[in-house]
């Protein structure tokens, strides 16, 4: 391709909003175009990178048994009414009526359409498993897009949807499925954890994604120094501070404290350690149920784990107007002591076995000390796992410290199990027995955009881009200095001829102004042509990973750049 010919417009602007590497330099190299925010064009050079993902995705899925389809963007709104998604996803839908008034909404992701079109079908057990997938446009009015490619409200990603006799069935593919997502990573130049992660909107029981350690990632996760446990904010685990019991009962006293609100503050002004406080904090769902969430003063609330706690879709803080209603006091003197039946207690792993512990004594400026479960209040059925985990917190085998990274989720995996063939009347199979029963289902995603974003924070310096070969957009970049151009017209026929993807910059632009385009945009190999390289009848070849560059004979340049 002639760059002088080529829609390929470099820029020397940024803007104050693109603060990340990826989407600065994607903008200024001419990869891609904010059209609003969350919606981009990929212009040429963008898109060539993005097909040569596509591509890789593609030859791993298919190495994988899966299969290549295409479903409609605009999904019948029924469908996600079937399984109560019009008001439970992780993203407001976006929808549309068409002349006849029947609603449509733009698919996010698209499970209800797979289950859909498989129970258009008469299918056995013979039949199973199989495991479509697809590379499609995907729509999710994110209430915040940031980053160029990394949060979008537009984008591809490639789905796809396993169906199976069993649980055992599926474990086999979900257990493939990493290792081909891991393949697929690889290939691109991208390491990634597989981190335990929670399954959100999407249903089912389990996920992993997989995350490219960044500072500039939006996915929090915690692992250990050997890597043998990883997991995402939202789930991770860790062993609680424990008591060591035994300790002689104390009397209950309410002691007033004016003002006092944060645990510490509090531990000091009782003289008690921080560890015997407990913090209570009041919540409400998405059905309006209160709920007295309570951990050990050591530890946060994790909200995630708290709503499958409670088991509900969404959960806010309460209003001060509902703390008061349900307590008696104002916000920050909350307690898991005589509230309204109203009100669901849920206690954390952190507050089992515990002695002459404090908690707010609803009522204001008030916190009650020496509670004790049994004769002040009774000690629950079930301890749940709802406390935020933190870096040094100690991980689950007991061995060692958690270790928090973040990172760019690029890819994910999920276990759906019976969830939308429950609910989607007649998702159904023949079993061997004759008798109709309902699919097992797994789901799994890669972000194309969202991975290209990935492989440009990893692979750049303050020069630009610096592509693996693999994704690059072209193998060679050729540049032709006044006084050169003929015997670089030939080059560049010579390596379209062989078959080498090469951009030829033919424009006529000053030597700095070529070695600064060429820098930014990151083709892999810089091949340059001048009456000084002509003199000996040789080439410049650098590579943009490199700082050196070599003369190599214009006769020996095609076997050079296959090697």
């Amino acid at each position: 391709m002639r760059q002088s010919k080529y829609f390929l417009k470099t820029s020397k602007t940024v803007s104050d909003e693109d603060k990340l590497v990826s989407a600065r330099l994607l903008k200024q190299a001419g990869y891609i175009r904010e059209s609003v925010a969350g919606r981009l064009f990929f212009l040429p050079v963008g898109q060539k990178v993005q097909q040569k993902i596509i591509k890789i995705v593609k030859e791993e899925m298919d190495a994988g048994g899966a299969q290549e389809m295409l479903a409609p963007i605009l999904h019948p709104l029924e469908l996600w009414k079937e399984t109560n998604r019009t008001s439970t996803t992780g993203f407001e839908l976006m929808k549309v009526k068409d002349r006849r008034g029947a609603e449509f909404a733009l698919g996010g992701t698209a499970e209800e359409m797979l289950v859909d079109l498989v129970r258009k079908f008469e299918v056995s057990y013979k039949d199973l498993p199989f495991h479509l997938y697809q590379f499609s446009s995907k729509f999710r009015d994110e209430l915040r897009a940031r980053g160029g490619l990394l949060r979008v409200r537009e984008f591809i990603m490639k789905d796809g949807y396993s169906f199976h006799v069993s649980e055992e069935d599926f474990k086999v593919t979900y257990e493939q499925m990493k290792k081909v997502y891991s393949r697929i990573f690889e290939r691109m130049g991208l390491k990634t954890a597989i981190v335990e992660s929670d399954n959100g909107y999407i249903g089912g029981e389990y996920c992993h994604e997989f995350i490219v350690e960044s500072k500039e990632g939006e996915s929090r996760y915690f692992t250990t120094e050997d890597g043998a446990y990883a997991a995402h904010e939202d789930i991770a685990k860790f062993i609680r501070h424990r008591e060591k019991g035994g300790e002689e009962i104390k009397e209950r006293q309410d002691v007033e404290g004016v003002g006092i609100i944060g645990v510490e503050e509090l531990a000091k002004f009782l003289n008690i350690p921080v560890e015997k406080t407990t913090k209570t904090i009041l919540f409400e769902t998405d059905k309006g149920q209160v709920v007295a969430a309570a951990v050990n003063g050591l530890y946060d609330i994790n909200e995630v784990k708290l709503k499958h706690a409670v088991v509900c879709v969404d959960i806010k803080l309460a209003s001060p107007e509902v703390v008061k209603k349900v307590t008696g006091a104002e916000v920050g003197y909350a307690g898991i002591l005589n509230l309204s039946k109203e009100v669901k207690i849920i206690m954390d792993e952190s507050l089992k076995g515990r002695q002459n512990f404090e908690c707010g004594a609803n009522k204001t400026n008030y916190h009650s000390t020496n509670i004790n479960f049994g004769r002040d209040l009774p000690e629950p059925e079930t301890f749940y796992d709802i406390a935020l985990a933190k870096e040094g917190y100690v991980s689950p085998d007991g061995k060692s410290k958690l270790i928090e990274k973040r990172g760019i989720e690029v890819g994910n995996v999920f276990q759906l199990g019976y969830h939308y063939t429950n609910l989607m009347k007649g998702a159904e199979f023949t079993d061997q027995d004759g008798k109709q029963k309902p699919y097992y289902m797994g789901c799994y995603g890669i972000g194309i955009g969202r991975s290209m974003a990935a492989v440009v924070e990893k692979y750049n310096d303050e020069r630009g881009i610096i592509w693996p070969e693999v994704v690059a957009p072209f193998k060679v970049h050729l540049l032709a200095l006044k006084g050169a151009e003929a015997e670089a017209e030939k080059i560049y026929q010579s390596l379209l001829k062989d078959g080498i993807e090469v951009l030829y910059d033919d424009r006529p632009l000053s030597a700095g102004a070529k070695f600064a385009d060429a820098d930014l945009i990151g083709i892999p190999y810089r091949v340059l042509v001048s009456e000084k390289t002509l003199k000996e009848q040789s080439v410049e070849i650098k590579k943009r990973s490199s700082q050196e560059s070599k003369l190599v004979k214009i006769s020996e340049l095609i076997e050079q750049l296959k090697m």
